[in-house]
């Protein structure tokens, strides 16, 4: 599977997109407008400066020909017109992700292996929207995928053995270790142990108990781990916490959401990737 496309150019979609074309994949970058895509030169300037600082083997030259093989444009129809597989990264709403791939379904050659993104959202409440269930399963991506590369493998029911396979291997050739997920599970393996330490956090910032830099010295020094929950979400973005807390049962939660939304969002504090989130960044 040599050509990609990658659906959505957020945060991890345009890692996805960069670090698949430095593996030596074609890649198609799709979004909703060329507003958005006219964006991209400056995030792939970004992710060259953190593959030169952490990847050994990221020469100029590598960096260079990683980016000549990436193509953006804002037509669907285009984008899937010779894709051996889609990588879905929209954001992290059910009825987008299905609207999504109803159009997809209906656009892709036959040919094409579907894969979402989701970090929470099983694959199979999507699947009958694709119009090829048994070629559609979950791919999903730790932020920072050039070094934080784990690549989650996840089917439903209806999923062909056979693109399971295929998938993991996909996601050997651009650098991910495979996980093979055996049975769907909201927020897979990494996120399944992730999610409560960042919703412990988050109810700990909330309820006043310790600012956002003591909870994270707390967890770094306490338990070795290079990064704090908070870090983690500047890395993650803001809005994908945001999108998952705003309509929690959790009125917890819920009042988390409505303080990255106030504080966050709406000053274009957006995390990492823009300078700026619980930190500051260069």
């Amino acid at each position: 599977m040599q050509n990609l496309t990658v659906l959505g150019t957020g945060v991890l979609g345009s890692q996805i997109i960069f670090q698949s074309a430095y593996s030596g994949k074609n890649v198609v970058a799709y979004d909703i407008n060329d507003e958005i895509l006219s964006k991209l030169p400056e995030r792939w300037e970004y992710l060259k400066a953190a593959y030169r600082s952490d990847l050994a083997d990221a020469t100029e030259q590598k960096l260079d020909e990683a980016v000549s093989r990436i193509r953006a444009t804002s037509d669907l129809a285009d984008a899937l017109s010779d894709a051996d597989i889609v990588i879905e990264a929209v954001p992290e709403r059910l009825d987008i992700k299905q609207q999504t791939w109803e159009r997809v379904g209906e656009l892709a050659p036959a040919k094409t292996i579907f894969c979402t993104n989701s970090s929470t959202l099983l694959p199979s409440d999507i699947a009958p929207f694709t119009g090829r269930p048994e070629k559609f399963l979950a791919l999903h991506f730790a932020n920072e995928v050039w070094k934080f590369n784990t690549g989650e493998v996840m089917g439903h029911e209806g999923t062909d053995p056979e693109i399971f396979e295929q998938v993991a291997d996909f996601a050997a050739e651009i650098g991910m270790v495979p996980i093979r997920v055996h049975k769907e599970q909201p927020g897979y393996v990494l996120n399944s142990l992730l999610v409560p330490l960042l919703n412990a956090a988050s109810a700990l910032f909330v309820k006043g108990v310790a600012s956002p830099e003591d909870i994270d010295n707390t967890w770094r020094i306490a338990t070795g781990a290079p990064s704090g929950p908070f870090q983690i979400y500047d890395v993650v973005g803001m809005m994908t916490p945001y999108n998952l807390s705003k309509d929690s049962a959790d009125p917890t939660q819920r009042e988390f959401a409505e303080i990255i939304k106030r504080d966050y969002i709406d000053k274009g504090y957006l995390g990492k990737g823009s300078g700026r989130g619980f930190y500051t960044y260069n």
